[in-house]
């Protein structure tokens, strides 16, 4: 049986152009700065986001942490979203790895505004921890994504306050594809950027951390004390090259089949949807009634081979393997379900 995998865009495998290019991809001592096909990889990703320098990393959690760990001292406090992915999925990795803090803000739709900013700020008072870091994230976790003006306006408050700014773009180009930006405009509004080469763009392994010359010799060193120092690393480089030349083009194609299945579900009567946050390619949804079985729901899918996270709150998401015929299948098995 084929599956229909919905739980992520994290489950898609390389596409056939890609596992050629790994077979075929010419490799090197990546330690030794001798691997071609990753220094090719790093130059592009820097180019694309319009930074000095890229750094290939294993994941997007280590890209974030390299970040974080570059951009601070121990003792220092980092200003972010409450319920950003450094918080509450990276495995409280910011004081272990980094000896610093975190202050929060929770905001209703996930933003950080720079009101928000002027109430987390901490005093030079003696007893408070230095605030050096904002965090920001988009595209958001909630499948929404905060504006480009929003950005702006909160990267010039980091600057006119000595604050470092990160932004964890893990599935930066589906912001920028939904904000219908360039993604250098997204990266602007940082001091450094991380994005996933894998999730919607395919890649089977492997992120970017892109920014300054010296943040990133920084960062290269910090990988190799996490790990990270890796050696032949252009067989998984090769394949993150057709995700930064060739998927990332076509992440609208997700995103309108997300908008179809979003409307087709809030169709049925039996699922309450929000139309408007369906911005990416992540639907949100729960049952319309109290009284609605969700062992029950998550058991029937898988009996007709469609993978699902379990509910109340329920989050389909699509990618290049959810075609038409996937999503009528999963309609079909919905509307058999008593």
């Amino acid at each position: 049986m084929n599956l229909i995998d919905l739980r992520s865009d994290t489950v898609t495998h390389p596409t056939p152009a890609m596992r050629s290019a790994m077979a075929n991809a010419e490799v090197g001592d990546d330690v030794y700065g001798d691997d071609p096909t990753t220094l090719k990889l790093e130059a592009y990703a820097a180019k694309l986001v319009n930074k000095e320098a890229a750094l290939f990393v294993p994941s997007g959690t280590m890209g974030n942490q390299l970040a974080l760990m570059t951009h601070t001292r121990r003792g220092d406090e980092i200003i972010t979203g409450a319920h950003y992915h450094i918080v509450i999925h990276e495995v409280g990795a910011i004081p272990v790895l980094s000896g610093a803090s975190v202050r929060t803000i929770d905001h209703p739709k996930d933003w950080i505004t720079p009101i928000d900013l002027e109430k987390a700020l901490r005093s030079s008072d003696i007893h408070e921890p230095p605030s050096t870091v904002l965090s920001l994230e988009n595209a958001l976790s909630n499948g929404t994504v905060m504006p480009l003006e929003l950005m702006r306006e909160d990267y010039a408050w980091a600057k006119a306050h000595g604050l470092s700014v990160h932004l964890d773009g893990a599935r930066l180009f589906n912001a920028a594809t939904a904000l219908n930006v360039d993604p250098k405009e997204l990266s602007a509004c940082c001091d450094s950027v991380m994005f996933c080469l894998s999730k919607g763009l395919c890649a089977p392994v492997g992120s970017i951390l892109a920014g300054s010359e010296a943040f990133i010799r920084k960062a290269r060193k910090n990988r190799k004390l996490l790990g990270g120092g890796m050696r032949q690393t252009g067989i998984l480089a090769a394949a993150g090259q057709i995700a930064l030349d060739t998927m990332r083009l076509r992440l609208h194609e997700d995103h309108d089949q997300a908008k179809r299945l979003a409307k087709r579900l809030q169709d049925t009567g039996r699922f309450t949807v929000n139309l408007d946050d369906v911005q990416i390619n992540m639907v949100f949804f729960t049952g319309i009634d109290a009284s609605f079985d969700h062992d029950g729901f998550v058991s029937h899918l898988a009996k007709n081979g469609i993978l699902i996270n379990p509910g109340p709150v329920y989050r389909f998401v699509t990618h290049y393997w959810i075609d038409d015929a996937a999503i009528e299948k999963l309609m079909e098995a919905i509307n058999t379900f008593k």
